[in-house]
């Protein structure tokens, strides 16, 4: 018998099942508590388990005697919860963590029952569709609780709650005329159809998606992704179905129809933050931006928080590091670089993908047909040629394009690098800090030209650079062209932003250190990696292709002339030895390269010295159509997008998270803990096929709970980032799966769900809630109100802006810079005009300067994914809602409208303005207190008329009147824009 008092437990078994209780449920009742107070020593990870003992699995607990069905005055669980010995006693007195007697009570009762497991709710295979309706469940429910539905909403107040939710904005004075709470079917269809329905909506899933503007982190530049954000716009507006809206962000490149928006659509991958800052280690950083994608991932479709998983096993939910890391093989697999660029940020961090408009995609058209013409032309050209007998006498003449010739003979140091003994005459011993700069070498890309060299390299090199025209290594967009050793293989690229717009072929068989070799290089001006060739001692070589996508310049950003040895935050040629170093400005041909290797007085060959005037016209003429076409090509705007590597990468599990600490060898795969459904997991597009198979457990929960958020507040799982086991349960669990098995068999229909929702007598019910009530529920999770709560920081602006006339109501296009407030981190300059006053969906969103007067409404800086919003009330809002000058502004120009059309009732101006912020006549009391106000303000400004000037002066679009009764009616609607009602939807 065990060592601990039995009198608690005895004392608790005599109450079993006296009256009858409801059977106790592992998932809904006892998991909870092992959860909370158990699995963090007693859970998943092995590495971190206490006494081999395992409470998550039925099994292992059984084994270990902790728990004996049917016997809890015996199972060792019991003994140690109610242990009178802190030694003893669990969980133990320093986690801080403490069971109460009814959760005591529940463990002895659930093991007296025998101790049953079942699987955790949200895990679980969604039932088939009831066919009830959202009523008729959440009632049923609400009657074994003794609670009804209220009556439907106050017309106004469900007018308001329509639009809101549905479009973002305000009722309009017709609207609010014409709507009929009776019937609000059409009217619901109406919004439902409107272009601002897809800007409403975009909102929290660019939240999801970590959307902004810039890349984040201290230097924090500006990007261009826009065209994502409107992809969003359009994808809701076009009720896509959500499974392609899913298959498009995930895998939109791999679809078997990708086309343009769908590759798009990819950017959401690329959404997180990105380094620039010097110092930083590009690995470490490119790892993490693949962890970002898997923890959004995680978050947004599968509501788990696998960021727990990166380090170790997830100390709760059955994620393992292995399932982890499998995931994230499935997002490594792509040509990126782990910082942006300093010297170039307009450069796009590769993958990219151009966005030609329709008159630039006809141009490149023809001009990519005028290069083929000239290629053939050239071709033609060239089996025409025949060679002619040249006089030795003439060779001077026929010397090829050279550009610079450096051979050393002079003897002379240059600078720290030591003249010695060469190849031919004397070489150059380079330090490998200390580079030899040139003036030639600025060529474009479709420039031909071939640099050669003797080199000898004194050991093993894992990287050198022999010669660069580029600024720093480090810098992915340092623009320029390099010859480097890798583990002694030659390594010959083009770059404009390393790695994914670039060319680059490396040599398959290694240089021999301690011997001399002659190296020549070549570019043909194609931008394609077939047009490089590396020769060895006047041979060409073996190589293999490491990039082959150049689309963009070579030149700029950097150093504009080849530089020898070394490169900045680069590792030089240290030790190595170069002699007879030459440029020219052409593509040599096989023989003039291998007449290289000897002395220039050799008696050349006749076809080394035939210089064609046709196929020199012909070269000229392919050089120039090139060039135009690449002119074009680059000056086409980019965006990030996903493109599969041209060769897999392998995937490993990182120890402890660390880049740099790799452990096993891991393939990408599905978290193991849930069924496969027989799908290959190969790519991305099977993980969104996967992701969106009809019996996935999770997805249509996890989407469907996210948009009944965005209606009620909350969702039907208040923590919607995290469906696992220490989530939320919802009360409502039958009808979030209904819903959400209903969602899957309409197809993905977005607007059928929404619309389902909203005409649900659940959703138009009444939200007023007595004292009782808000005690009872306060969090409303029963549903037996309506919803009530604060407008978003977007639908704030948006609705005073609405009202006073000023919103631009254009959708899309890049992002605009509103009013900013000087107490801004980083204040922006407003872009003066109409972009001051489009919807505030387009807001610039700078990470570490977003705009105060949003922030100080929740708005969420999208540093990371965020499933919701948190709601504050602070004095900061008031103070923004006054003085702001964004709602300075539009109080001025609802004022002066509402003034012109009753220049001479006070009283009806103020009803009106009243009616377009609260959708409804004020009543007499109310009248009279606003009334009051105008006529102090009105008083003062006429004492102070240049006050009255000063406060209407605020803003770019001014009005033209600066009466003392236009300051007086502005600061009215100043009052009714802080009112409670104007800013809750309730």
């Amino acid at each position: 018998m065990p060592k601990y008092a039995r009198i608690p437990i005895l004392v608790s078994l005599l109450f079993l099942n006296v009256f009858g209780e409801k059977a106790i449920s592992f998932d809904r009742d006892i998991q909870p508590i092992l959860s909370e107070n158990c699995y963090f020593c007693h859970g998943t990870d092995p590495k971190h388990r206490e006494g081999d003992l395992r409470l998550d699995l039925r099994e292992d607990a059984l084994d270990s005697g902790a728990i004996i069905p049917g016997k809890p005055e015996k199972s060792e669980l019991i003994d140690r919860i109610h242990a009178k010995d802190p030694d003893d006693l669990m969980p133990p007195p320093d986690s801080n963590r403490k069971l109460t007697s009814e959760q005591k009570d529940l463990l002895a009762r659930w093991i007296k029952e025998g101790a049953e497991y079942t699987e955790h709710w949200a895990f679980t295979r969604l039932p088939k569709p009831t066919g009830k309706s959202i009523d008729t469940i959440v009632s049923s429910h609400l009657a074994e609780q003794g609670v009804k539905l209220k009556a439907k909403a106050k017309p106004h107040q469900l007018l308001r709650r329509l639009t809101f939710d549905l479009s973002g904005l305000p009722p309009t004075p017709e609207q609010i005329t014409n709507f009929n709470p009776q019937n609000p079917e059409p009217f619901i269809d109406q919004l439902l159809a409107s272009p601002s329905y897809g800007e409403h909506m975009a909102t929290p899933w660019l939240d999801v998606s970590r959307y902004a503007d810039s890349y984040g982190f201290q230097q924090d530049k500006n990007r261009r992704v826009w065209p994502f954000r409107d992809y969003v716009i359009n994808s809701f507006n076009s009720n896509k179905p959500f499974d392609r809206f899913i298959h498009e962000q995930i895998a939109g490149d791999l679809l078997p129809d990708a086309s343009r928006e769908s590759r798009i659509a990819t950017t959401f991958s690329r959404l997180h933050q990105q380094k620039v800052e010097g110092g930083s280690v590009p690995e470490e950083f490119r790892v993490e931006y693949v962890a970002d994608r898997v923890h959004t991932f995680g978050t947004t479709f599968l509501g788990l928080t696998l960021e727990c998983s990166r380090c170790h096993d997830h100390k709760y939910d059955p994620t393992t590091a292995k399932d982890y890391y499998s995931l994230f093989a499935f997002f490594d697999d792509i040509d990126e670089s782990g910082l942006y660029s300093y010297f170039n940020s307009e450069a796009t961090p590769t993958p990219a993908m151009p966005l030609p408009n329709e008159a630039q995609e006809q141009k490149l058209a023809e001009l990519k047909s005028g290069i083929a013409s000239a290629s053939a032309k050239l071709e033609k050209t060239r089996k025409e040629f025949t060679p002619t007998q040249v006089d030795s006498k003439d060779l001077p003449k026929l010397k090829p394009d050279e550009l610079l010739h450096l051979s050393f003979d002079d003897g002379k140091d240059k600078g720290a690098n030591k003249a010695v003994s060469g190849k031919i005459g004397k070489a150059i011993k380079l330090t490998g800090d200390d580079a030899i700069g040139t003036k030639v070498g600025d060529f474009h890309r479709e420039q031909p030209f071939t640099v050669s060299l003797w080199l000898q390299t004194p050991d093993l090199k894992d990287r050198a650079v022999i010669f660069s025209r580029s600024k720093a290594w480090h810098d992915a967009a340092s623009r320029g062209y390099e010859l480097l050793l890798v583990d002694n293989h030659l390594q010959w690229s083009l770059i404009h932003f390393w790695p994914g717009n670039a060319i680059s072929i490396k040599t398959k068989d290694p240089v021999k250190p301690g011997e001399w070799v002659h190296v020549a290089v070549t570019n043909d001006g194609s931008s394609s990696a077939r047009g490089l060739q590396i020769y060895i001692n006047g041979k060409p070589t073996n190589t293999e292709i490491r990039y082959d996508h150049l689309t963009r310049a070579i030149k700029g950003g950097g150093n504009p002339h080849i530089r020898l040895g070394e490169r900045m935050r680069d590792r030089g040629f240290k030790e190595g030895l170069i002699d007879e170093f030459r440029v020219f400005g052409s593509k040599l041909s096989d023989q003039e390269i291998s007449n290289l290797l000897f002395p220039i007085h050799r008696k050349p060959s006749k076809s080394e010295l035939a210089r064609d005037p046709s196929y020199k016209t012909a070269l000229k003429e392919l050089q120039t159509a090139r060039s135009a076409y690449n002119r074009l090509e680059e000056s086409i705007p980019e965006i990030m997008v996903m493109k599969e590597s041209r060769k897999p990468k392998q995937a490993y599990i990182l120890n402890r998270g660390s880049y740099e600490n790799r452990g096993k060898e891991v393939e990408a795969a599905f978290p193991k803990f849930l069924p496969s459904f027989g799908i290959k997991p190969t790519n991305r597009l099977t993980l969104a096929k996967w992701l969106t198979h009809p019996e996935h457990p999770l997805t249509s929960r996890v989407i469907v709970n996210r948009f009944w958020q965005s209606f009620f507040g909350r969702g039907l799982v208040n923590t919607s980032e995290d469906f696992g086991i220490q989530g939320d349960r919802p009360e409502h669990q039958e009808l979030l799966n209904d819903l959400a098995a209903r969602f899957i068999a309409s197809g993905w229909d977005t607007k059928a769900l929404i619309k389902d929702i909203v005409m649900s007598q659940v959703y138009q019910q009444d939200s007023f809630s007595s004292s009782l009530e808000l005690e009872k529920d306060p969090e409303n999770r029963l549903l037996a109100r309506g919803p009530r709560h604060r407008l978003s920081a977007e639908q704030i602006r948006d609705q005073a802006l609405t009202a006073s006339g000023l919103l631009v109501p254009k959708v899309g296009g890049p992002s605009v810079h509103p009013y900013d407030l000087a107490e801004s981190f980083k204040p922006s300059k407003p872009t003066m005009g109409e972009g001051l006053y489009r919807r505030s969906l387009y807001t610039y969103w700078k990470r570490t300067g977003p705009s105060p007067a949003m922030m100080a409404f929740d708005a969420v800086k999208r540093d990371v994914c965020s499933a919701k919003r948190e709601t504050t009330s602070t004095p900061l809002q008031a103070l923004v809602l006054l003085n702001g000058i964004q709602f300075v502004e539009t109080s001025h120009h609802l004022a002066d409208k509402t003034l012109k059309k009753h220049p001479t009732e006070t009283k009806a101006a103020i009803r009106e303005m009243y009616l377009r912020l609260a959708s409804r006549k004020p009543d007499e009391k109310e009248i009279e207190i606003l009334l009051e106000i105008f006529e102090e303000q009105r008083s003062h400004f006429k004492t102070h008329p240049e006050e009255a000037e000063r406060f209407l002066s605020q803003g770019y679009t001014k009005t033209k009147s600066t009466t003392p009764e236009l300051a007086a009616l502005s600061t009215v609607a100043q009052a009714i824009l802080n009112l409670y009602e104007v800013n809750t939807k309730q």
